[in-house]
């Protein structure tokens, strides 16, 4: 147990708790990082060990420790305790609490989470699509079964990347991230979002479509979520923008499995079967078309 405690405490502990941490156990759920509850100076902590498959992935490191001190001011994540100069590891307090709930109260809650994430300070880093899906097929092995047909779903995205883009009226900040294992609901009842790895400037819509497609939401659920959000009634245009973002979102995603597949094919979290099966739920969504 010391042994592989001392190979998981930093080095430099010292820069952040006055006593030697000790570590609880290793948290499950991470799709690329490895984290662990441990104790420091008597408080339960979160120490999150940043993936070896940062640069594959294209995670900014820096923008998210911008994003992260703006969103620790503001409350909106779990208390942050250190965030490594050199981007290797981040800690942060433990929150105690349960699993986001998708019904009238949680998407209102979440709803509410989001007008503060996209109020917080600008930020460097910018989601740029393109730049994003290029660096993710330069990550990809040409060899692999689903190659041809993720390079013809390529062509079918660009329209909705376009029409996307020609929509967006402006950017903020956006966490990009908010699915299940990323939410938590304090005993006390507040709401953060933990891990914002992907967290850039972009467009408001991009978020929308992460967390209706992440969490499944079907139409009056993403009805509910949107209007909470925008405060209003939905407009045509609204389904439209929702739609493309959807896209997008999906096309990401999948391009993000192929990354990790192609990169680390024994520790990939899906298997090329799954990534083929995730092709043609997208070619279907781009078929079937918006509401």
């Amino acid at each position: 147990m010391m042994s592989r405690q001392s190979a998981i405490i930093p080095a430099d502990w010292h820069l952040w708790s006055r006593e030697k941490p000790s570590l609880i156990r290793p948290l499950l759920g991470g799709l690329t990082n490895k984290s662990y509850l441990i104790s420091a100076d008597g408080v339960d902590m979160v120490l999150r060990e940043n993936s070896a498959l940062s640069a594959a992935l294209n995670l900014d490191r820096k923008v998210e420790s911008q994003v992260m001190r703006s969103a620790d001011s503001a409350e909106l994540c779990a208390p942050l305790v250190h965030y490594d100069a050199q981007n290797q590891y981040m800690v942060s307090r433990y929150v105690q609490g349960g699993d986001w709930q998708a019904d009238n109260a949680g998407l209102q809650s979440l709803a509410q989470l989001l007008q503060r994430i996209h109020s917080l300070p600008a930020v460097e880093g910018y989601l740029d699509i393109n730049v994003k899906a290029e660096h993710y097929w330069s990550e990809i092995n040409i060899g692999e079964e689903f190659y041809d047909d993720l390079k013809k779903l390529s062509s079918q995205v660009i329209p909705h990347i376009k029409q996307a883009e020609k929509l967006n009226t402006a950017c903020c900040v956006c966490h990009n991230d908010l699915l299940l294992e990323n939410l938590i609901v304090s005993d006390d009842g507040c709401l953060y979002a933990i891990d914002w790895e992907y967290a850039a400037m972009g467009d408001a819509f991009y978020e929308l479509a992460v967390i209706v497609e992440g969490h499944s939401l079907d139409e009056g659920k993403q009805q509910l979520l949107l209007s909470k959000y925008l405060q209003r009634s939905l407009l045509s245009k609204d389904w439209q923008r929702l739609y493309h973002w959807r896209i997008i979102y999906c096309y990401l995603t999948v391009l993000w499995y192929a990354v990790q597949f192609s990169v680390d094919p024994m520790g990939a979290k899906t298997g090329s079967d799954n990534i083929v099966e995730q092709i043609q739920a997208l070619q279907k969504l781009i078929k079937n078309g918006a509401v």
